[in-house]
């Protein structure tokens, strides 16, 4: 059965906070407009005024990606009132915590099991722990290089060498990380998975040589 009143609803509460948005990045109208354009969608003032004012009752995908780009503000942010409102008609006729709404959109909504290999969820889950594996690695590699770098300007003997059997631990540790980093971005690539492109500082990693 459809429910005409929660899409017109959702419609309204986006536009409400795109209109909010837009003040707070101290956009005119015009301005948000012309700013569209440079960015290869234009969306005319009067589609940004009838969506403010709730003349227009739905929204092009595209123009809510580009206002969103314009305004500086993540898409979800505008979807779910994160922060200022408890609870969210995120279905027709299915009201969740906010919190729940934004995770159930990105993917992060937790499984009691593992997703099925392939699925959507698996793809999502994959790269998620892939971004947390590349913050290590890098986090590890810098970790070494202070500790190199401070052992390196030390004068005093003693404290050098204990500066440096430091590094040499954080060193290996950085090495394992970028080592784990390496074999689980190579088994992205068996699955026909294309990895993210990686920091300049861990570039190496994809070159066995280094």
């Amino acid at each position: 059965m459809m429910n005409p009143d929660w899409s017109s609803s959702f419609t309204a509460r986006v536009a409400e906070r795109l209109r909010r948005a837009r003040k707070a990045a101290g956009l005119t109208v015009a301005g948000a407009a012309e700013a569209c354009a440079s960015l290869g969608h234009p969306v005319p003032k009067t589609t940004i005024t009838n969506l403010e004012t709730g003349r227009r009752s739905s929204i092009d995908l595209a123009e809510f990606l580009v206002l969103a780009k314009v305004y500086k503000i993540p898409p979800v942010s505008l979807l779910f009132p994160l922060g200022t409102d408890a609870k969210v008609a995120v279905l027709p006729d299915r009201e969740v915590p906010t919190w729940e709404a934004v995770s159930w959109f990105t993917g992060e909504t937790p499984l009691d099991k593992p997703a099925p290999e392939g699925s959507a969820q698996d793809v999502l889950d994959t790269y998620r722990v892939h971004s947390d594996a590349v913050a290590t690695a890098l986090t590890s590699s810098r970790l070494a290089k202070e500790r190199r770098r401070k052992a390196s300007i030390t004068l005093d003997t003693a404290r050098r060498d204990a500066l440096l059997e430091t590094a040499a631990s954080y060193e290996q540790l950085a090495f394992d990380d970028c080592r784990e980093l390496r074999e689980f971005r190579d088994a992205m690539r068996e699955r026909g998975l294309i990895p993210p492109a990686l920091p300049a500082d861990l570039s190496f990693v994809d070159n066995p040589e280094d």
